[in-house]
């Protein structure tokens, strides 16, 4: 009995044995979360591969800044502001007119005041006023459009005196969409002249203001500011003209996160120029457990006005893949992580450290141990 149990214990730690062996061997398979740091650098030396492999300097970082994605013609910067006593096709005026008779035209027996309100100007900018006829109302203003009135009334009525008032209508309106809180058609007035007055009306802006964007086209140009420059530069709140289209929108620029973070996903811009490490902080900061702090790198596709500035040639011609590496164990890699922006559709990859894969081995072979120690003891009782 004693030798058949030394036997099956014999048999269970070479079972054990080869289990360790078998996990030792297969160190070089276990899964990890990409390429190290050693196999980006030694593919970026194969020039068939077309990489270029570049440390990131302050330098570097100026010139890769991206070039501003916002921008805002002349055709709209240089507009005027629409005067708002013009009087356009759309909108409505009221017409109060005094007579100095007591039976008048207009006005009712025993009154001398008559009020014709909200007299719509039609598509060909006419009004229509009794004992008067079609009035051409679009293109003057108020007090223009008086002196004609009572020129012709006066033929009717001795001595008339008219009072004109513009209603801003349908014929002078602009449509605010998108990330406002009441989106919707809106008509230039006084108060409403300008860009900014405009999103007032409709609300304010709903989105995150550091992500915001405005665009607004105008008879087939379209100009895009950022919300905050927009508040911060008088020159961009530019004056409306009708039928202007306003779009309040969040960023949609994102970059890919890979490698040894917390959190592998495409992940969105949560502000306007957003650094290597703000973009690492975001996609869940570095893996402590397998993260190489010494091998950050963004993958980008440059063009080659760009390229050519960071490899200091002048011979590339096309879209020039680029591995830009960054050493967060130095202090000057952590300042220029701070400077180096990050673009759109960037990857962002954090490679894993060399001892992380034998911290897997260890933690298979420490297992197995602990397994053929269990075993001595249930095989010793």
């Amino acid at each position: 009995m004693q030798g058949t149990r030394i036997a099956a214990a014999t048999l269970v730690r070479m079972l054990v044995g080869m289990i360790a062996m078998i996990a030792t061997l297969a160190a070089c398979t276990l899964p990890r979360s990409g390429p190290t740091s050693t196999d980006i650098i030694r593919g970026t030396n194969q020039t068939e591969l077309g990489i270029h492999l570049v440390d990131v300097t302050p330098e570097v970082a100026q010139i890769t800044r991206p070039v501003e994605a916002t921008t805002i013609a002349p055709a709209f910067t240089d507009a005027g502001v629409l005067s708002p006593e013009t009087i356009r096709a759309g909108d409505a005026v009221s017409v109060r007119v005094w007579e100095n008779v007591d039976n008048g035209i207009l006005a009712g027996v025993g009154q001398r005041a008559s009020n014709l309100e909200a007299l719509k100007v039609d598509q060909s900018g006419e009004i229509f006023v009794p004992y008067v006829g079609e009035v051409k109302a679009s293109g003057k203003t108020p007090d223009e459009l008086r002196k004609d009135i009572t020129q012709r009334l006066s033929s009717q009525t001795p001595d008339p005196q008219v009072e004109v008032v513009r209603i801003a209508g349908d014929g002078a309106t602009v449509s605010v969409m998108g990330g406002v809180r009441n989106p919707g058609i809106f008509p230039i007035d006084v108060s409403t002249r300008r860009l900014s007055a405009m999103l007032a009306k409709a609300g304010g802006v709903s989105t995150v203001p550091d992500v915001a964007q405005v665009r607004i086209e105008r008879g087939g140009n379209i100009g895009k500011i950022w919300l905050q420059d927009l508040y911060d530069n008088p020159a961009l709140d530019i004056a409306l003209r009708p039928n202007d289209q306003i779009v309040v929108e969040e960023d949609r620029r994102s970059f890919t996160a890979l490698g040894a973070t917390s959190g592998q996903a495409r992940v969105p811009f949560n502000k306007r120029d957003m650094s290597a490490l703000e973009a690492i902080a975001t996609a869940g900061g570095l893996d402590f457990r397998s993260a190489d702090p010494t091998g950050v790198f963004v993958f980008r596709d440059e063009p080659a006005t760009v390229a050519n500035r960071v490899l200091g040639t002048s011979d590339l011609v096309g879209p020039q893949r680029m591995a830009y590496l960054i050493d967060l164990t130095r202090p000057e890699g952590v300042f220029a992580a701070r400077e180096f922006v990050i673009h759109d559709e960037d990857t962002v990859y954090i490679t894993e450290a060399p001892l992380a894969s034998w911290a897997r081995v260890i933690a298979i072979a420490t297992a197995t141990a602990s397994l053929g120690r269990t075993i001595d003891l249930l095989t010793s009782n």
